[in-house]
């Protein structure tokens, strides 16, 4: 089998790389880690079948790794993240007359900071999250100050 690579920017080091087994999936199948961390059924969006699905996935990804980048932000801006931010991540399966695609949006809550400061924070972090990298040009993005 041939191997396919699609490549914009190349990485000078790889600081992890995440393993994951897929057996049968979004229909009921199952995604298991090589450290075992995650094992988790697997279910089509809008079914009754336990599981979850590849949409929920991106969106607890992308949040958890958006989080993260607003926090390098704010300390390089040297102001606190606050404690209890967080973060409402949307992701749309849909489709159009070319196939299936997604649309996201991130909602995000920085409770007790100046709307304008947050804001900062947002851009900044947009601008250096990997999955916001990922997804850039390639699906409709919205992000919203809640």
């Amino acid at each position: 089998m041939e191997t396919l690579t699609f490549t914009t920017t190349e990485v000078e080091k790889v600081i992890y790389t995440g393993k994951v087994h897929i057996t049968g999936g979004r229909d009921g199948g199952n995604a298991k880690s090589s450290d075992e961390q995650l094992n988790i059924k697997l279910a089509t969006p809008g079914t009754k079948q336990e599981g979850t699905n590849p949409e929920q996935l991106l969106a607890a990804g992308w949040s958890a790794c958006f989080i993260s980048a607003m926090g390098i932000a704010a300390s390089k801006m040297r102001i606190k993240l606050p404690a209890d931010a967080a973060m409402n991540t949307e992701v749309d399966l849909g489709s159009n007359s070319e196939g299936y695609l997604l649309q996201a949006r991130l909602n995000v809550s920085l409770p007790g900071l100046d709307p304008e400061v947050a804001q900062q924070l947002v851009e900044a972090a947009h601008a250096t999250c990997p999955y916001s990298k990922a997804t850039r040009g390639n699906i409709n993005v919205t992000i919203n100050l809640v």
